[in-house]
Formats: C-alpha cells, structure tokens, sequence
C-alpha cells in the first residue's frame, strides 16, 4: 500500500472578517424579511436598501489601505480612518441584527415559530461572532487565535491549510487521505478534520489492514513521521517505510539503507497518479454542501476511479485478446 494525503477544496470564496459579516447580515435579513411577508408582519419592505447601505460601508474598508508614509502623522490619520470605517460598519451590522431580533420576538408573541427561525439563528449567530472579531481585531489590536477563526457560513468545515507548495500557499478546504494498492485502485480513504498526516497514520493504516487482511507493506512520505508511528506501525503491517526526519543515526541509516525499504520507497511516488487522476476527474474541488455531503462527494470520486481503473484493466486485457491471433499467424 502506498498512503498519502492532498486538499479537496469546498466551494468557497476567499474570506475576510468583513464578507464574511455582509454575508451572515445579508441571509440573516433575506430569511426575516421572507418569513415576516409570510406571517404579514410589517418592517422590511426597504431591507435591500438597508443591505446596499451596508455594502457601501463594506467597500469603503476595502478602498482603505495601512499607509506605509514616513510621516507618522499621516500613519496616524490613515489609521484613525481605518478605524472609524469599521465603526460605522459594525454599526449598521448591529443596528439590522437588533431590528432582527426584534422582529424574532414579535414571532414569539404571536406564538408563532416559523420553519426557518433555527437557520435564521444560525446567521445571527455567525453575525455576532464576526462582529466580535472584528472590534477585537482592528479597534483593540488583538490577535484572533486560528481556533476561534471560521471561513465560511456556508461550509463552517471549511479549514484554512497551508501544505508548503510552491505557487499555493494556501488552499480552503479538508485534507483528504488515500490509501492506493500497487494495482492503482484505492483500497480506503479517511477525510481529516483539524489533524495532520502523523495523527492519522495509525488510525488509516489499521482501517485498511482490517479491510484487506493480505496487505504486507505500506508507505509514506516524511509528513507522517513521528516516534509514535514508528514504534506502532511496525505491530500492523510486516514491512513499513516512514522516512524520518532530522539527522539520522548509523543504525537508522542501515534500516532505511534496507533494499526492500529502498525498493518501496521509490514506488511510493506513484501514488501521486492517483491523487492526481481524484483532482482532474473532480476531486479538487468539491461544489455538494455540508460535511455529509463532503464526504459523499469524496466516497462516490473514489469509486468513480477504482472503476474507471478497472475498465483500463479490461480494456487491456480485451486489446491483448484480439492481437494474440495477428501475433501467432504473423
């Protein structure tokens, strides 16, 4: 087996903490406003203007850049206007959302509990947060720690992951690992939530193992080193080829030195055909919404290539069935 892992991007624009508050406003009010046509309740006859409005407030934070002048006045004012940009944005935001909440309450009086209240909660929610976040941000100077960070509203499993490769310093999406036989099929496959390639080598390996009890080795590349996979890997499958990192000693040396270890080492690459075969079928980026759907996006691509595999295989094995005759006779 050879295992490695890559992104699946979700359907995402790239986020900011302001879009990403337009747009919790922006489905908080489209929802309130449909439901209170809905149960004839007045207020929201003007709510696209008030989101134009608040879109204006918006693009002016955009238009406005840190300066890099020498005149520290000039720095001062710049920032002064970054500011206050974003007071007034936060403002209208907090002003729609108290109009919402209002309007929610009046429901609640009417004994009235639409359809679409806990997704509507859900936006105000998602509201709220930014709103925090941002006055956190850029009036107090904080440092918003990546835990608290969401990137999307739409598709809150959404994670923000930088792999190092050139040209992509960061892609928005799950990391997806693949498990790939040395026949080119896909043996098992596991979507990462908030861990990297080390914290899942064990669990995949065991999962497979499971499922096909003849495998005899497995590979991976260095991102999965870690002295915890190396001492319980070895108790899963016979033969295990997991480079570590660092300097080596002279008996780690010897060990990765191994012909068999040296012969799986250089097959391991290959496993990149399958990933690359995932992404250019579909797989790079995912449009179904949701975890679940993520995920059933992701099993459906993986059997989507095993039977393409298989097809190729058939399709040799007929074209080698219809030359033999022209082999013998020639």
């Amino acid at each position: 087996m050879r295992c490695d892992s890559f992104v699946v991007e979700t359907d995402v624009e790239f986020p900011t903490d302001t879009g990403l508050l337009f747009e919790a406003v922006r489905k908080a009010l489209g929802w309130v406003a449909d439901l209170s046509d809905a149960q004839g309740l007045p207020g929201w006859r003007q709510h696209a203007y008030h989101l134009r409005k608040l879109k204006q407030a918006q693009r002016r934070i955009r238009t406005l850049r840190h300066s890099t002048a020498k005149d520290e006045r000039k720095r001062q004012a710049r920032q002064a206007a970054i500011e206050q940009a974003h007071r007034d944005y936060l403002e209208q935001a907090q002003t729609l959302l108290e109009r919402v909440r209002e309007t929610r309450a009046q429901w609640l009086q009417r004994r009235v509990i639409p359809l679409g209240l806990a997704t509507l909660d859900d936006y105000v929610q998602h509201a709220e947060r930014q709103i925090d976040q941002i006055r956190r941000r850029v009036l107090k100077g904080e440092v918003i720690p990546h835990a608290e960070k969401v990137f999307s509203i739409f598709e809150p499993h959404t994670e923000w992951i930088s792999k190092g490769k050139a040209g992509v310093p960061v892609e928005l999406g799950r990391r997806v690992c693949v498990v790939e036989d040395q026949y080119r099929f896909i043996l098992h496959h596991y979507v990462m939530a908030k861990t990297t390639d080390d914290q899942v080598a064990v669990a995949v390996t065991t999962a497979a193992k499971t499922r096909f009890p003849a495998v005899q080795s497995i590979s991976f590349d260095k991102g999965f080193h870690s002295s915890a996979n190396q001492t319980q890997l070895p108790a899963i499958v016979d033969q295990v080829v997991l480079p570590r990192k660092g300097q080596l000693s002279a008996v780690l040396k010897a060990v990765e030195a191994d012909p068999d270890f040296v012969r799986l080492r250089r097959c391991h690459s290959a496993v990149a055909s399958a990933i690359n075969a995932l992404e250019a079928h579909g797989l790079d980026r995912c449009p179904d919404h949701g975890l679940d759907g993520f995920k059933r996006y992701v099993a459906l691509a993986v059997v989507a290539r095993n039977s393409q595999r298989l097809g190729a295989i058939l399709q040799e094995q007929e074209r080698r069935r219809h030359r033999g005759p022209y082999r013998k006779a020639a």
